[in-house]
């Protein structure tokens, strides 16, 4: 198998935290998710397995924290928010019936959030993460379920409608589209090419994306993330897209869409650190984002 790109192997790690996030009691989890040890690679799963012993633990939130102060609890937050959000867009009143997870990495949430007599999900990624992702879902369940397609894409190379289109995606219905932890990934250009196909989408279609903050990777505030600036904007440079806050309004009414709500580290900590009993720091660099389209 080719080695993979370093972008390509970001995928493993905040499946790595959510899966051990389970071994929390449940009444503090932040995100529940019952399959994301099972779809990680033999070697992720013993690490996290090992997590049971709370010195082994504390030794990998350390290791994580050392990159980006917060950037464990920031992950967990994340993958909460955009459960939330799915769970929200495919309530049976919205009239919503595809999810496509652009980015899916090795997400969960076509597999345990999608009701499969109604509602068709779209995991877009990567071709290798696809082929690895394909290999993990029969492993964990035994074959890909009927009502999930998983779609090989590069977002620089565009082909993202043709690709959606031959798997049976349907651009006349409301779908629900979760772009988490990728934008950062792409070109200015790419970012703009999945917009506007992205500015076809039904009426009645909901987006829920993340961005990291241009003050971050211009260097202008490292928010406590020098090893992930030096990492992902200096040393590799697979981080390249950013965004002010005050910016991202005016990016989507470019392409049809209405911004509905920005959240970060203090909108996580009221919502889900605080309830769950949880005293953690939370990343400032990056921001989820929820939008319409009327």
């Amino acid at each position: 198998m080719a080695r993979r790109s370093a972008a390509e192997q970001t995928a493993f790690g905040p499946m790595v935290i959510a899966a051990v996030e389970q071994l929390e009691p449940a009444d503090r989890r932040i995100v529940t998710d019952p399959l994301a040890l099972q779809f990680l690679p033999p070697a992720m799963a013993f690490l996290v397995r090992a997590c049971r012993w709370r010195w082994w633990h504390g030794q990998l939130v350390r290791a994580t924290e050392n990159k980006a102060l917060g950037i464990w609890g920031g992950m967990l937050c994340r993958k909460r928010y955009a459960d939330d959000q799915v769970r929200r867009a495919l309530g049976d009143e919205t009239g919503i019936d595809q999810l496509v997870v652009l980015g899916a990495g090795y997400d969960t949430r076509a597999y345990r959030l999608t009701d499969p007599q109604r509602v068709r999900a779209y995991e877009v990624d990567l071709p290798a993460n696809i082929d690895t992702k394909r290999a993990r879902v029969r492993a964990a369940l035994g074959e890909t379920p009927g009502h999930v397609r998983l779609v090989p894409v590069d977002f620089e190379t565009n082909g993202l409608a043709e690709s959606l289109a031959a798997k049976g995606f349907r651009l006349d219905r409301p779908a629900m589209f979760v772009w988490e932890a990728v934008t950062q990934y792409l070109t200015e250009d790419a970012v703009r090419h999945t917009l506007a196909l992205l500015a076809k989408a039904a009426p009645g279609s909901r987006l829920a994306f993340t961005y990291i903050r241009q003050d971050f990777l211009d260097g202008t505030n490292t928010y406590g993330a020098e090893g992930a600036y030096r990492d992902f904007v200096e040393r590799h440079r697979i981080w390249h897209f950013g965004l002010h806050p005050d910016q991202v309004g005016t990016l989507l009414d470019d392409y049809g869409w209405t911004e509905r709500e920005q959240v970060g580290a203090a909108e996580y900590r009221q919502r889900y650190l605080e309830p769950a009993r949880r005293d953690m720091p939370v990343s400032e660099i990056e921001r989820f984002v929820t939008a319409d389209k009327s």
